[in-house]
């Protein structure tokens, strides 16, 4: 079992910044891949951004390219999603989910979840 804690959500104005953090507990952190995907209310589960085991390779969803940025430290079995330039449609749920398949932008590939954390963004 691996057990996924986000933390970091909450309410900034368009055009800020905000950086939220999944801290995973139970088995090797560094033998999963990892993602965040968003949802909200009435909507499909987004893929934002996933990475590697070692960190080396990166994916992002097309909605944030060039925004948001995925990283992880593996020492601190956590990982980060850091979000710039904020739109209001980035408002959503944010999960992190790990994974030891491959198919990143899938959210069925990944075998545990966070609870979530909210993140709202204001015009």
């Amino acid at each position: 079992q691996v057990q996924l804690v986000e933390s970091g959500g909450g309410l900034v104005q368009a055009g800020g910044s905000l950086r939220v953090s999944c801290a995973a507990s139970g088995r090797t952190f560094s033998n999963y891949g990892m993602g965040w995907f968003r949802q909200t209310s009435g909507k499909e589960r987004e893929f934002v951004a996933a990475v590697s085991p070692s960190g080396g390779n990166k994916y992002y969803g097309d909605s944030v390219k060039g925004r948001f940025t995925i990283s992880r430290d593996n020492a601190k079995n956590t990982v980060y999603l850091q979000m710039n330039s904020l739109k209001p449609e980035d408002t959503a749920v944010y999960y992190c989910a790990a994974t030891q398949s491959g198919g990143v932008y899938l959210d069925s590939r990944y075998e545990y979840w966070g609870q979530g954390t909210q993140v709202t963004v204001s015009s």
